[in-house]
């Protein structure tokens, strides 16, 4: 079946019309109730207005993305070299994977009251469990993607001579790299959620601190909205740039076009 591109005036022209109308149901919905509570749209623009004259917000996001940056990319270069591994070896997986798949599934949030024992109140403790949150995908990711190569191309590569080194480094790797990318790109995402939920109690600064700084000082709605907003939008922007890496040449044979 023929897929159809859309043209490009459509990629852009329905979605910010979707946006527009929820924004216009968001504003009714607040005029037809008579909230106090709930801000308006009007009202959210304004609080965000706010805090770019206070100098606060860049600040935050740059906090929350440098917390993000540093706990993603320690679990990227732990976890791609042990998925490697285990996906490699498959005895190796066999013998790891019951803990994996016991830690796998316990939430990064359920661990703040153990990483705030080991690291206090601080960076640290953030960056611990964005790292936890984004390392189990990463491995697994990676391990399913080795585990998943065709065996004949295995063959291919010892026929012509390569070593198991060579083997890995340029038969397995490039094989598996985009299985790998798309659970880099999932492991982002988490890492995104975690650091909002961990500023909001382990450190003092963050779009997730702003949120709750906000709620406890003079319930200041429109800010969290603002900074919710601001979260959401700034997520969909990693989101593309893992997008646009999924599309270089050497990996894009790996996905579908309508991805």
């Amino acid at each position: 079946m023929t897929h159809i591109e859309p043209r490009t005036w459509e990629r852009f022209f329905w979605p910010v019309l979707v946006c527009a109308l929820l924004l216009a149901l968001w504003h009714y919905c607040v005029v037809w109730t008579a909230t106090r509570i709930f801000p308006s749209p009007l009202e959210v623009e304004r609080g965000m207005a706010e805090l770019l004259r206070q100098n606060v917000l860049w600040g935050d996001i740059v906090d929350s993305l440098r917390r993000v940056a540093v706990g993603f990319g320690a679990a990227a270069v732990l976890g791609i070299p042990l998925g490697l591994i285990f996906g490699w070896y498959p005895a190796a997986n066999q013998v790891v994977n019951p803990a994996m798949q016991i830690l796998r599934p316990i939430s990064p949030i359920a661990w703040i009251p153990v990483a705030i024992i080991f690291f206090g109140v601080g960076d640290n403790a953030a960056i611990f469990l964005i790292f936890l949150g984004a390392f189990f995908p990463i491995v697994v990711s990676c391990t399913d993607g080795v585990s998943n190569v065709p065996s004949v191309s295995r063959r291919a590569g010892r026929n012509f001579g390569l070593s198991p080194l060579q083997l890995l480094a340029k038969v397995v790797f490039p094989a598996a790299l985009p299985q790998i990318i798309v659970g880099l790109r999932i492991a982002l995402g988490i890492a995104w959620l975690v650091v909002v939920a961990a500023e909001m109690i382990a450190v003092d600064s963050g779009l997730g601190y702003l949120i709750i700084d906000s709620r406890n000082s003079g319930k200041r709605y429109d800010l969290v909205v603002a900074a919710m907003l601001l979260i959401g939008v700034i997520g969909l922007a990693l989101d593309l740039g893992f997008r646009k890496l999924e599309r270089i040449k050497s990996v894009r044979w790996g996905f579908r076009d309508d991805s």
